[in-house]
């Protein structure tokens, strides 16, 4: 200890502050070569993790939403890859170019050839600006804020995104994977086909219909990502493949659709209708052809989300069309035969209620087939005398009048059929020709469609099928078809109808074509809510020897008032071409008209 002490005088202040400077760095070594050897020989593997962690990147794979196909296979709607660019407005403003050289091409930065002449968020605008379709200055401004994201352009094509991949500007700028909803047609289907949000999910028409089967299960990746996100080669960590959504197949004719369109539209133009619906459905299946309004509404849109098909959603009063089915009743219950004679004046009273026909007529004697061609609502009230409003009732709910069409179209409208013990007095008489109860266009169109298939109702269906992504294709399950009336009925009512036809050859005639049909005029409430506005229509089945198809058109307040002389034309426009499309045979002469007056 003195040795010690002799020592630490003799150095001097000098030296014992030389000394202690050593001292210090000693210890600071040790301590130091400690903290090394704990980090390196103790703590090295919880490190390596971090570091792996803040490396680790999971990215989403996304599962395409399926396609909408017409009954051929044409796309209606689908789903293509698109992509979001987002910028890192903070990362950005650190940017410093690359001058371009001869040995580093592949890791340089200018555009057009020449040097970026600039660094920071203005450099990065500058480059991204050379492929997007978004100007530079726009692009700096974004590119300036204070935060670490930023959407700079949405939906770019994959090509645009390989051009941004070779800009060298990873980390900086990155595109993410998007996908958007591509309609092929315009406003043909528009609002039927509806539309998806900014998610992807269907929210009206056949997009909502079938959002569970045309929706994708996304997949992920996850891996070691670079400094500008980029996935590092080989560092595959786990994923998940995505699943893409089923495609959906319609029974709808985009080729017939289309044509059905443009008549319908033209027919609106020509008789300054306020709108126009139109139907053509397969009689013997009850596959739905084609399904339009004259509504100028594109699909996907936000007007064709926020607004249901005027095919699916408008109801209306049939009128005349609605004896077809108050008719079959009386025949059905054995209460009269097509051959009946009535003397049929133009206006009647009962029970204190007066009613009368479209004009004026003298006394006339017409069978019931007359009746119905002549759309005697007078001749309808004679006829019904044994006619009790149960059976009224009971016939039209049979029909499917103001029921479920089964084919559950979002927003779909029942209309309305109120139960008998409901009618009063006059109601139990105007319902026997298409008054008193509301219906849409689909329900009229499978009533009629019923005594063109011999009195049997099929399901109506709009689907066809289903195409997973393995490419196994289903058939929906659809509900059962059910008789309505004989078989006799039916064709007794096709014959009458059939004169019906021959009666409007002038305006609706089809030439080489028998067809049945029936018309109605109904009066409904206008905009100031009293009976001021026209719904005229007309329903017709063809060939009338050989069903194949029925065909709906309905006009809003049509200059010429009657669906024969308006509605009819137009269904004579879509059935020569049906007629056409098809090649479907001509008819055989006919030669068991039922007779009409006596």
């Amino acid at each position: 200890m003195r040795s010690i002490r002799r020592l630490w005088n003799a150095l001097g202040q000098f030296g014992r502050r030389c000394l202690l400077v050593l001292l210090a760095f000693a210890v600071l070594s040790a301590s130091c070569v400690c903290q090394l050897t704990s980090l390196q020989l103790i703590n090295d593997k919880s490190l390596a993790s971090a570091a792996e962690k803040t490396r680790t990147a999971t990215a989403t794979v996304q599962g395409n939403r399926g396609k909408i196909e017409d009954t051929n296979g044409t796309v209606l709607a689908q789903s293509v890859e698109r992509y979001n660019v987002i910028g890192d407005p903070l990362l950005a403003q650190s940017f410093k170019p690359v001058n371009c050289t001869a040995n580093n091409k592949t890791a340089c930065h200018s555009i057009n050839g020449k040097p970026v002449g600039t660094t920071g968020a203005a450099a990065v605008a500058r480059l991204l600006a050379s492929v997007i379709d978004v100007d530079a200055k726009t692009l700096g401004a974004e590119l300036s804020g204070n935060s670490h994201y930023v959407v700079l352009k949405k939906n770019v094509s994959p090509a645009v995104k390989r051009k941004i991949d070779k800009l060298n500007i990873g980390g900086y700028v990155i595109t993410k994977l998007s996908s958007i909803r591509e309609y092929s047609n315009g406003t043909l289907l528009g609002a039927l086909l509806g539309g998806v949000d900014g998610t992807g999910k269907g929210v009206s028409g056949i997009e909502l219909l079938e959002d569970k089967t045309l929706t994708g299960t996304n997949g992920y990746k996850t891996y070691q990502s670079g400094g500008g996100g980029e996935m590092i080669p080989g560092t595959l960590i786990d994923s998940k493949d995505a699943v893409n959504g089923s495609d959906v197949k319609l029974t709808i004719d985009s080729d017939v659709d289309w044509y059905v369109k443009k008549a319908l539209t033209d027919g609106v133009n020509q008789y300054h209708a306020a709108w126009g619906i139109a139907v053509v459905q397969d009689v013997q299946t009850g596959a739905i052809i084609a399904l339009e309004d004259s509504d100028q509404i594109k699909a996907g849109s936000t007007e064709a989300m926020q607004n249901a098909s005027r095919a699916v959603a408008e109801t209306f009063e049939p009128g005349s069309v609605g004896k077809v089915f108050a008719m079959a009743g009386m025949l059905q219950l054995g209460l009269h035969q097509m051959t009946d004679k009535f003397s049929v004046p133009s206006t009647i009273t009962v029970d204190g209620q007066t009613y009368k026909d479209s004009h004026e007529h003298a006394t006339t004697n017409w069978t019931l087939a007359g009746i119905l061609q002549q759309s005697s609502n007078v001749g309808m009230i004679m006829a019904a005398d044994q006619y009790t409003s149960e059976e009224r009732y009971e016939f039209l709910k049979k029909f499917g009048i103001g029921q479920a069409s089964g084919l559950n179209l979002p927003a779909e409208s029942n209309g309305s059929l109120s139960s008998a013990s409901a009618w009063d007095g006059r109601t139990r008489n105007t319902v026997l020709f298409g008054q008193g109860y509301s219906t849409n266009a689909l329900q009229i169109t499978n009533a009629i469609a019923t005594i063109a298939n011999k009195g049997v109702k099929n399901q109506q269906y709009i689907v066809k099928s289903v195409t997973d992504a393995e490419g196994r294709t289903t058939t929906p399950k659809r509900g059962e078809a059910s008789r309505v009336v004989d078989e006799s009925v039916a064709s007794q009512m096709l014959n009458a109808m059939e004169s019906v036809g021959e009666y409007y050859q002038a305006q609706a005639g089809i030439s080489g074509y028998r067809i049945a049909a029936k018309t109605g005029t109904a009066q409904v409430a206008g905009a100031n809510g009293s009976l001021t506005s026209i719904v005229a229509d007309w329903v017709g089945v063809l060939p009338a020897d050989n069903p194949r198809f029925v065909v709906t058109v309905i006009l809003k307040d049509p200059d010429g008032t009657y669906g024969g002389l308006t509605a009819g034309p137009i269904f004579k426009t879509i059935g020569e071409f049906l007629m056409q499309k098809y090649q479907v045979p001509t008819s055989t002469p006919r030669t068991d008209a039922i007779p009409v007056t006596w």
